[in-house]
């Protein structure tokens, strides 16, 4: 007698088979048949309360661990929904693999219950579509999915199973079980010595370490390398803290707004090495940068170099694989010459980094009431273990004052959601923070606008036992789009900028959560302290200043959508 399997059941065998960990998701009747044989197994369904928060809990594991993160979701709505998280994975070049059902192959086109072309609307937005139409080549292409995800530069990838191909019974003896990893780290050794050329001549160097640096998991040799050089670093994006804020030549964050020596880099150098970084808005699309300079980028996606700038020296590398090959080149005697050289510019840019830094010292310390959003992010940055624990920023202005005073120490420790801009990213990274750290501090600061697209996640993580701390900056609404609209229009349009005062902490309260009302700054750490030792999931409602404008606001009065 033949023995057969579904098309579903090899779908789960090849998640289990991959020991994946979690699969976010919310139910629906096109993904069923695969739950059905995950239930039990080591594979842990994570539900959520909205498609796209099981998606962007999947990009919040892809950032933490450099592995694909998994979700899945039903089809029409379900997949409608999840389409906001996969753009952001695919900005943050976060693997990912997004698994859909959809309607049977018979009832296209038969206006079917979520009956929708759904390959076509999410094609642009990731590495590769999949539809798989054949029950046996279910493994092949979850193979591919995992494959293509994390390969080359990571990123989302849809696969999408029809529910009829999904319930098919098959040969279970004809099935083929692929299994392919790959390491893709490519270098030119030429390239590397042409850097090095480039050194000898240059005499203020900066290197800009974003993504790609963390990606290819290259800590070790990037703090090597500057060490050998004496050359000054800053960090960007998922590369935040591949060497720690604390290094002496470490300069702390790229973006420019971020108080430190960022302007006076940019302005005066003459050499830029970047690595596995793009050259977007964060750096005025490269106007910021000394146009004389000489330019250098290192990228594992080809069609990235030369974004926005001229290059001069193109290198389609690994940034890991390439730092090795750097740092095999470097003598005692290069070191000595590099170091000594680049001293006088590390002294200078110590001393602008010092004096931007004590420029925001009167509004990290204010003891203004409305309290000041940087005192806020001050009382979070000093309380969160650098070492340990997690810190998630979410919401428009108040991503800009978490991100201009978070000290980073190790990658991964701080998230937020980079160049795509995507409010919402702030409850279910927490979540997924939580759930992958559980014994590290979790603390969230959001926004009072970005904390009401996800909102029930509060519920998620009070029923999966996710004891996150939640501060909201609460400037009664839209912060950044209303003083954008002050400084370019003369006037904020009450409708749509304004929310007033909402007492999120008691919503919390009424689902099983802790509340605090916060108006006084030295009130904030008592409630952090007390937050954390309740091991509940908490909300602090912190009325700050909504006459405050962040550097971020007025860039966005000056450039992009309001640009003429």
């Amino acid at each position: 007698m033949t023995k057969t399997i579904t098309g579903a059941e090899l779908a789960a065998r090849a998640l289990i088979d991959r020991k994946i960990e979690h699969v976010f998701s919310l139910s629906g009747g096109h993904i069923t048949p695969i739950y059905q044989y995950l239930e039990g197994s080591d594979v842990k369904i994570f539900d959520t309360r909205h498609e796209q928060s099981a998606v962007f809990m999947a990009e919040a594991f892809g950032k933490l661990t450099r592995t694909a993160g998994v979700a899945m979701v039903t089809a029409g709505p379900g997949f409608t929904n999840a389409l906001t998280g996969i753009a952001s994975a695919c900005f943050s070049n976060t693997p990912l693999v997004l698994i859909a059902g959809c309607v049977g192959l018979d009832n296209k086109e038969k206006l079917d219950l979520q009956d929708m072309t759904q390959e076509a609307v999410i094609k642009p937005m990731v590495k590769k579509t999949l539809v798989c139409q054949k029950a046996e080549r279910v493994p092949e292409y979850v193979d591919m999915a995992f494959r293509i995800a994390q390969s080359g530069r990571p990123g989302p990838v849809y696969l999408e199973f029809p529910i009829d191909v999904l319930n098919t019974p098959v040969d279970a003896a004809q099935i083929r079980y692929p299994r392919t990893e790959v390491t893709s780290n490519p270098v030119d050794p030429s390239k590397a010595g042409a850097l090095i050329e480039m050194l000898k001549t240059a005499q203020r160097p900066v290197v800009i370490a974003g993504t790609g640096a963390f990606q290819s998991g290259a800590e070790a040799e990037l703090k090597a390398f500057i060490e050998k050089t004496g050359l000054p670093l800053l960090t960007s994006l998922s590369g935040r803290g591949v060497v720690s804020d604390d290094h002496p030549l470490c300069f702390e964050g790229a973006v420019a707004v971020r108080p430190g020596c960022g302007f006076t880099a940019y302005f005066e150098t003459d050499l830029i090495i970047i690595l596995g970084s793009r050259i977007c808005l964060y750096y005025l699309f490269g106007d910021l940068f000394n146009p004389a300079a000489k330019m250098v980028q290192v990228d594992i996606e080809p069609e990235e170099i030369g974004r926005n700038k001229s290059i001069d020296l193109p290198v389609v590398s690994d940034v890991k694989a390439f730092l090795e090959v750097l740092n095999q080149l470097m003598g005692p005697g290069l070191e000595d010459e590099f170091k000594s050289k680049f001293a006088p510019w590390i002294k200078k840019l110590t001393a602008a980094h010092k004096e931007s830094k004590e420029a925001s010292q009167n509004d990290w310390q204010s003891s203004c009431i409305p309290i000041h959003p940087l005192r806020l992010a001050k009382e979070i940055n000093e309380f969160m273990n650098r070492e340990t624990d997690f810190v998630i920023a979410d919401g428009g202005d108040t991503t800009t004052w978490m991100g201009m005073t978070r000290t980073i120490t190790r990658p991964g420790q701080y998230l937020d959601y980079g160049i795509f801009g995507s409010l919402a990213v702030g409850l279910p990274y927490a979540n997924t923070a939580k759930l992958l750290n559980p014994g590290s501090r979790v603390c969230l600061l959001t926004g009072d606008g970005s904390v009401g697209f996800n909102f029930m996640e509060f519920e998620t993580a009070i029923r999966k036992n996710l004891p996150i701390v939640v501060a909201i900056s609460n400037d009664l609404g839209w912060g950044m789009i209303r003083h954008s609209q002050e400084l370019r229009i003369g006037h904020a349009i009450e409708a749509g900028t304004f929310i007033g005062k909402v007492d999120y902490h008691k919503m919390v309260e009424a689902i099983g959560g802790k509340g605090f009302f916060i108006e006084k700054p030295e009130d904030i750490r008592p409630a952090l302290e007390e937050a954390f030792a309740s091991q509940k999931v908490c909300c602090i409602n912190v009325m700050t200043d909504p006459t405050t404008v962040s550097p971020a606001s007025m860039m966005l009065a000056n450039v992009g959508a309001y640009k003429a």
